[in-house]
């Protein structure tokens, strides 16, 4: 049998199993959740590092809770994965000891992969779990997290965990054995063995959500997270959790994608996947040409109007005069110091106003182009 050499040469791994593979109406399945377990352990016992992206917590804990289905009010689905998190750890712990190994739960936020400071703090954590032998397991901090309950079903956390943590692949596991061209439960559909780049995908017709009712995320969601990861010169499985063993074999099982680009730098994965921008500055032609084809840091005299509230330090969004998103940076003032800037060049701003006042306003270095 031809095994793919990428998958069974990886030596650490970043695996993301979703809510619809891991729970039956409300309770975590615990014959599904022993076969993922078994799969990874075996992976683990050849001596590869693995992290498991663990979705399921709000879903484990619907039945506890008496709730028929996924709430929609952001308190309630907090308190569900408060519940939901001990059970899903708890089976965890119980699956990986039967073959030895400790698992870690682990966490994140948005914050975590976005802020420097906290992204040095998580990538210490997960470099002494894998030392130490643990299994870390990974989800986002649901019961926290303040605006939106999901980090894109867990496929975008999942790719990012996996530039994090240096991973050699990334496996993302559905209820779908693979990536097919249309929809998969009618006939004449084919599935896509390999994707090599965007061009493959642009016939395509994706959904965006999935049929089990308990999930947030779909079959979109997985292509995102997977052209983050292969972006970022790591290669991607997509294929059912029933199919985990012969994936992490590297048997050509579901959908596989060519890694597309190099490494990129941290700050720019985090800008380009993590963040969304706080604030739009406009940008005038000149100015769009400097920092898209030149690549030059943003000055004040290319920009013709600021909108929203920002903070020094924030992400915002670069916009061209026809009102095309073509940039975002880590702008360098508040939006409130912004007005009195427009238009005027550094040198002058620092002759009136002091020589603080001569830096850019995005500089060259926290500039990722769209």
């Amino acid at each position: 049998m031809t095994l793919r050499p990428q998958v069974t040469g990886a030596g650490r791994i970043v695996v993301k199993v979703g809510s619809s593979s891991l729970t039956e109406r409300g309770r975590i399945d615990l014959d599904r959740l022993r076969m993922l377990v078994d799969a990874i352990a075996a992976r683990r016992i050849d001596g590869t590092e693995v992290v498991l992206v663990s979705s399921g917590a709000i879903a484990a804990g619907l039945a506890p809770m008496g709730l028929r289905t996924r709430p929609r009010d952001l308190a309630t689905q907090q308190a569900a994965a408060s519940v939901g998190q001990s059970l899903l750890m708890a089976r965890y712990g119980e699956a990986f000891a039967a073959h030895g190994f400790k698992v870690g739960q682990v966490l994140l936020t948005v914050d975590d992969v976005t802020r420097r400071s906290h992204y040095r703090n998580a990538y210490r954590t997960f470099a002494r779990l894998l030392e130490l032998g643990v299994v870390p397991i990974v989800n986002e901090n649901d019961t926290v997290a303040t605006t939106e309950i999901r980090f894109g079903d867990n496929d975008r956390l999942a790719a990012l965990t996996s530039h994090l943590v240096h991973a050699d692949l990334l496996v993302l596991l559905s209820d779908v054995d693979g990536l097919y061209d249309g929809d998969p439960r009618k006939p004449g559909t084919t599935m896509l063995t390999e994707v090599r780049g965007p061009s493959d995908l642009k016939a395509l017709r994706i959904g965006r959500t999935g049929s089990s009712g308990v999930g947030t995320g779909g079959m979109q969601t997985k292509v995102e997270a997977a052209a983050i990861a292969t972006e970022a010169s790591i290669p991607v499985v997509l294929t059912s959790a029933g199919l985990v063993g012969e994936a992490l074999r590297g048997e050509k099982v579901g959908t596989y994608f060519h890694p597309t680009g190099r490494r990129r730098k941290t700050r720019l994965l985090w800008l380009a996947h993590a963040t969304s921008g706080l604030g739009r500055l406009s940008l005038d032609e000149g100015a769009v040409r400097a920092v898209v084809q030149r690549r030059t840091s943003l000055l004040p005299a290319g920009i013709s109007k600021v909108e929203g509230v920002f903070s020094a330090g924030d992400p915002v969004d670069l916009v061209s005069p026809d009102g095309v998103v073509v940039a975002r940076g880590l702008v360098n003032y508040d939006a409130s110091e912004l007005p009195d800037l427009l238009g005027r060049s550094t040198r002058d701003l620092a002759r009136e106003l002091g020589a603080s006042y001569e830096r850019e306003v995005v500089h060259r270095d926290d500039l990722v182009i769209l």
